[in-house]
């Protein structure tokens, strides 16, 4: 019998029947009143995804192409910048400054764990002839289930000329993020996380600050040229300045009319809830997180696998007999971790499904505990 899978990953994320529903209709033209409608609407509630009075810019890309138009647009040949990096997703922001001829200086932090604003203000505070221009940080690493704190960190760029970038991919809609109220100067973000939309989209978003920098930028681009968006998103004749993904487009507008009905500070509180059931199941299980619980991401949870036991094949059971998706550890943690994700559209009836089949496969690969234990924990959690 076939079964819909249950992605619990960190993206991309389950889709609302909302957004299904608009996926099957017959496309529609970009130069027309009824695309500018949704469109215009898609942006304004961007605004307040991202808590901002700002313009967000919508490009054809994933979230690696906000990224890169991040760095692209900011920077000029040969400028020195600070990468914090606690993962993955933290060395691609490196790797994209470094393509575009930046002098990246690199802070690097173990992974599992979240960056210590203290090693930040110190590399800050010894640039004394104000070299490093920028600052760009992963809010949310999905690779390790850490989340770091972006306004502590703002509190170092917001009233200087250096500017904070910030990697918001899965993080946006998720967790607390106020780009305005934290003086965050760039945030990028992509569709298919907890803004509840397939893949295909990536957004950014730009201070007063970013844009008289980006009119200073001489590093080439075309495509992702930032003025070319905001001038479209000011005359319906160039907006969007390329064809869009018309019917992704049509999706987001759909799932960001269920957010703002739900309100943002209750989506916060539901995933923030479920990231506590899942942890505490986890623990009740015996396993261990990666990173200290007080850093530990409401997005995803990564777990070390137990000794003995191979973690890729309770995956593999997860998702081919049991049709729950969730995902291992990438780069050196391949093999020694799982990721359970809880992001975007779910449910806690979602989480409890999913925490039954963990502790089956578990159990099957000859973990052994109390069965029930873990789900007993994450239902206490939960009611």
């Amino acid at each position: 019998m076939h079964k819909e899978k249950l992605l619990m990953t960190p993206g991309p994320t389950m889709l609302p029947p909302e957004v299904l529903e608009v996926m099957r209709r017959q496309i529609i033209h970009h130069r027309t009143a009824d695309f500018e409608k949704i469109w215009d609407e898609m942006h304004e509630n961007l605004k307040y995804i991202f808590q901002t009075k700002q313009r967000v810019m919508t490009l054809v890309s994933s979230g690696t192409g906000a990224m890169e138009a991040a760095v692209c647009n900011l920077f000029s040949r040969g400028d020195k910048v600070l990468v914090i990096s606690i993962g993955a997703f933290g060395d691609r922001f490196a790797q994209i400054a470094e393509a575009y001829g930046l002098d990246v200086v690199k802070l690097a932090v173990e992974w599992g764990k979240a960056v210590d604003v203290k090693d930040v203000k110190e590399i800050l505070s010894e640039d004394i002839n104000r070299k490093i221009k920028g600052v760009f940080i992963t809010h949310n690493e999905t690779s390790t289930g850490v989340t770091n704190d972006i306004c502590e960190v703002s509190r170092l760029t917001r009233e200087t000329e250096r500017l904070l970038i910030v990697d918001a991919i899965s993080s946006l809609g998720g967790l607390e993020l106020r780009m305005d109220d934290w003086g965050l100067d760039c945030v990028v973000a992509g569709s298919q996380k907890a803004l509840m939309a397939p893949p295909g989209l990536g957004f950014i978003a730009l201070s007063e600050k970013a844009w008289k920098a980006c009119e200073q930028s001489d590093l080439p681009k075309f495509y992702w040229d930032l003025k070319k968006y905001k001038k479209g998103l000011e005359k319906l004749s160039e907006n969007p300045p390329y064809t869009p993904a018309i019917t992704t487009v049509m999706a987001q507008a759909a799932a960001l009319r269920i957010m703002i009905e739900e309100g943002l500070e209750n989506i916060y509180a539901k995933h923030e809830k479920c990231a506590h059931a899942v942890q505490q199941g986890m623990l009740a299980l015996g396993l261990t997180l990666l990173p200290d619980i007080k850093d530990s991401s409401y997005i995803i949870t990564a777990v070390k696998a137990p000794e003995n036991i191979d973690i890729g094949k309770v995956i593999k059971t997860l998702n081919n007999k049991y049709d729950i998706m969730v995902v291992g550890g990438q780069k050196h943690l391949k093999g020694k971790i799982l990721r359970f994700g809880h992001c975007g559209y779910f449910d806690k009836f979602d989480i409890i499904k999913a925490f039954t089949a963990l502790e089956q496969a578990l159990l099957e690969e000859g973990f052994y505990f109390e069965p029930g234990a873990g789900v007993n924990a994450v239902m206490k959690e939960l009611f």
